[in-house]
């Protein structure tokens, strides 16, 4: 059998995703097409792999630092087991992130072909995913570099593009003639009658010496900085941080411009396996809508929606009823904070409104109003000048750190579940409809000691009440001195 380790790299913010898309909850992480989110059904997809004649072992997920929780509690909910979280100090594209994945398979086996997909796709018939797997594994396992092309089904332009050998339908492995960018439409519809043509999907499958070879051959700079930052790594179970500095020395490259685009002709075979599978990346809110089932208008719907005479809409509903009255070609995404309404057509151009939110620093760039901890999550659902009120839940057996606070006073009201509370030098066990009073400057802490989720209304009142207030004294996860 073929040993298999899946890598997920799980970076980017989806900006075109916005404003359900944050870089605190960013993309990979949301249900967009289902129950699970777009990191779980790659998870659950590449776990899957188990059931075929390949050998497969836990993932291995590249991620940043502010996700790590996000990831760890996803896979915990779908049952998956975490082979390793490397986590980023700072994004440096997708070709370090691949060569940490390498360095630390490479160690935990001896070669095995990574199978390295994003964590932010979507896949419908994942038969056909697991058949083009397998294919691309006996492959890798024979020393070749395999990338799956997607079948293209119209001239897109938001898409590179792979050129094969031949000019017919591919049904199985053929030699890369060469990569090419996003083209123009008419260029796009020029590769679709020409044939020969897939998308790049920017999935590849390889043995872990094999990419650090190539690597090594092409952009050796890349190489030898990752391994820099790699010696310096320091583990924190199940997290392993590469050295921070030497990690922001290394060169920003994706893995198509370090090495694939090299690979024809070189001494590095590179073949391409094609799928069939019903493949989208969501790039963008029209993606979104071309994979979700409509009505018989065209419209697609997810939570409180009514509408009369409108075709062609996608509206996304968090928090309350969205009505759409005789319009076309919609795009309205309502969250807690933010709407926003777009052209179908321009879907694109959100990220423009991110770059606007960006330079303005403004909040809803990054948070949403509920914001998830490892201990649970937290939503603001009031503030004014001098006070916030909190929705706060805690998961059974889980704790808040031990901290204080310089300029805020806090109430907490029990609503559901048993608190129990350290304030100052007394230790209590609160239950529904029970309150205390943590004043300014006290050492407290919130722990939920039951079997059920902790469920509390906290009112802060004080001359600040930014999150960044908090001084940790003792963290279950290891944030002490940091925000959140």
């Amino acid at each position: 059998m073929i040993n298999v380790t899946p890598v997920i790299l799980c970076g980017g913010s989806g900006t075109r995703l916005w404003p359900l898309s944050r870089t605190g909850f960013p993309k990979q992480f949301l249900c967009l097409t289902g129950k699970e989110s777009l990191f779980q059904q790659a998870a659950t997809r590449l776990s899957n792999l188990r059931k075929t004649n390949l050998q497969v072992a836990p993932p291995i997920i590249v991620t940043g630092e502010d996700h790590r929780f996000l990831v760890t509690e996803q896979l915990r909910e779908i049952g998956v087991e975490l082979g390793a979280a490397l986590l980023e100090p700072v994004g440096r594209n997708t070709a370090p992130a691949l060569t940490l994945a390498a360095l630390a398979a490479a160690q935990a086996d001896a070669d095995p072909v990574l199978v390295v997909t994003p964590a932010d796709q979507t896949i419908v018939h994942e038969a056909a995913f697991s058949a083009a797997i397998q294919q691309a594994a006996k492959q890798a396992a024979d020393g070749a570099i395999v990338i799956l092309g997607v079948t293209p089904n119209k001239p897109e332009t938001g898409y590179g593009y792979i050129q094969i050998s031949q000019t017919d339908a591919a049904t199985g492995p053929c030699a890369v003639r060469r990569f090419v960018e996003k083209p123009d439409a008419s260029t796009a519809q020029a590769y679709l009658n020409e044939g020969g043509y897939y998308w790049n999907a920017g999935m590849f499958v390889l043995k872990a010496s094999v990419w650090l070879e190539a690597l090594a051959q092409f952009r050796p700079d890349i190489l030898q900085a990752t391994k820099t930052a790699w010696s310096k790594c320091s583990p924190d179970n199940p997290f392993t941080r590469p050295g921070k500095a030497e990690f922001a020395a290394i060169p920003s490259e994706s893995v198509d411009y370090a090495v694939m685009e090299h690979c024809p002709g070189s001494s590095f075979p590179i073949q391409m396996v094609p799928l069939e599978a019903g493949w989208s990346d969501l790039g963008a809110w029209d993606a979104v809508w071309h994979v979700l089932p409509k009505d018989e208008e065209g419209n697609a719907h997810l939570g409180d929606v009514l509408t009369t005479d409108s075709k062609n809409t996608l509206v996304h509903a968090t928090s309350r009823l969205v009505s759409l009255v005789g319009v076309e070609n919609l795009i309205v995404v309502e969250t807690p904070d933010a709407v926003l309404v777009a052209d179908k057509a321009r879907s694109q151009d959100v990220k423009h409104i991110v770059t606007q939110l960006q330079k303005s620093k403004r909040q809803e760039n990054g948070l949403h109003r509920k914001v998830h901890r490892p201990w649970g999550w937290y939503d603001s659902i009031d503030e004014g000048g001098r006070f916030k009120v909190k929705r706060i839940q805690v998961k059974p057996k889980a704790s808040l750190s031990l901290q204080k606070h310089h300029h805020r006073a806090e109430h907490w009201i029990v609503v559901t579940g048993t608190a129990e509370i350290t304030n100052g030098d007394k230790v209590l066990t609160l239950t529904e409809n029970q309150s205390t009073y943590i004043p300014l400057g006290e050492v407290h802490r919130l722990a939920n000691p039951g079997s059920i989720p902790l469920e509390i209304i906290e009112v802060q009142s004080g001359s600040y009440l930014g999150e960044d207030d908090i001084v940790r004294i003792e963290d279950d996860y290891g944030r002490n001195g940091l925000i959140g």
